[in-house]
């Protein structure tokens, strides 16, 4: 298939590592080390009583380069290895990098009496307004890997050409567009690994926020979930304004808004990531859309894209990413 906005390049995984499974496992089990100078701490307020911990990294004149917001993807945090790798490669680009805990994340649980989800890209606006305002930042962009990826769309296809002026450019990994198509694909037989591990993971963040705020949360909810779905149909939706599951996937979507998509876009994505799925619907409207660059790699996984260590670090999609922001 030929089309001007999508991007031909290959991607070559690293020896013995070939396959979506093996991808995705052993860029979750093999250990980076990536050491970051001391970041400037912030909490901002997203709305009124609800703050998000960013660990800021700036050049000596943060006003006049590019600032990167990264948003992780779920049960991650700015600790995440592909965070800080993408903060580091940024850094020495000569890019600002804020890394942006989602609610709850980084250790924030305590912060105030509500959950995170996929459809809070208004989160990643009130950053993006702090750092304009506080810092009087001349351009930014967004980047997000998984669920961050469908944060960072949703939003610039929200704001269309509506959106600030200093607004750049989005960059998304492996991004959970269609989160029914995807939840779904998660509890297929092949994937219950993966599944096990978010929900082992979702249940014990519910616990400790019922611990914390025992007047709104009831762990008496998790009675029978095992699921991806039957998590965000029991807890995800009742706690954050959603009637359900179904009505959840359909309305925190970025499929809905990306061919609104105005500025310039980057969307990478692996056939053989396990677990997201892009429908035909929502590549017709990626492809119709002429602000978007597209690449998808025969090889990659989840968020993983292992190359061979030629010079660097073999994290090609956190390269990828870098390139297409250096234009901007």
């Amino acid at each position: 298939m030929v089309s001007s906005q999508i991007k031909s390049e290959t991607f070559l995984p690293r020896r013995g590592l070939r396959g979506g499974h093996k991808q995705t496992l052993a860029s979750f089990l093999l250990s980076r080390r990536i050491v970051l100078p001391a970041p400037e701490e912030r909490l901002i307020e997203v709305e009124p009583g609800v703050k998000v911990l960013c660990q800021c990294h700036w050049q000596s004149d943060r006003q006049t380069p590019l600032t990167i917001v990264v948003v992780h993807g779920l049960e991650g945090s700015s600790e995440s290895a592909y965070m800080l790798g993408m903060t580091k490669k940024g850094l020495a680009a000569g890019m600002n990098v804020v890394r942006m805990n989602q609610r709850n994340c980084g250790g924030t649980e305590g912060g105030a009496p509500t959950l995170y989800h996929s459809g809070l890209s208004r989160d990643v606006a009130a950053v993006a307004q702090n750092l304009i305002e506080q810092d009087r930042i001349s351009k930014f962009a967004l980047v997000g890997f998984s669920m961050g990826g469908n944060l960072v769309l949703k939003l610039a296809g929200e704001w269309g050409r509506e959106g600030p002026s200093q607004f750049r450019a989005v960059a998304a990994v492996c991004p959970a567009m269609d989160l029914a198509a995807s939840s779904d694909a998660l509890h297929s037989r092949s994937n219950r690994l993966y599944e096990y591990y978010f929900i082992w993971k979702l249940r014990r963040r519910l616990r400790s926020k019922a611990r914390l705020f025992p007047k709104v949360f009831e762990t008496s909810r998790l009675r029978g979930v095992s699921t991806l779905r039957e998590f965000d149909d029991k807890i995800t939706a009742h706690y954050c304004g959603f009637t359900g599951a179904v009505d959840y996937y359909a309305r925190a979507a970025a499929a809905n808004v990306v061919d609104r998509i105005a500025a310039p876009a980057f969307i990478l994505h692996a056939a053989n990531d396990p677990f997201i799925r892009i429908l035909p619907e929502t590549r017709k409207k990626i492809l119709a859309n002429p602000n978007i660059t597209f690449l998808e790699t025969e090889d990659g996984g989840h968020c993983s894209f292992l190359a061979q260590p030629d010079g660097d670090d073999g994290r090609w999609a956190e390269s990828q990413v870098l390139e297409f922001l250096r234009k901007y």
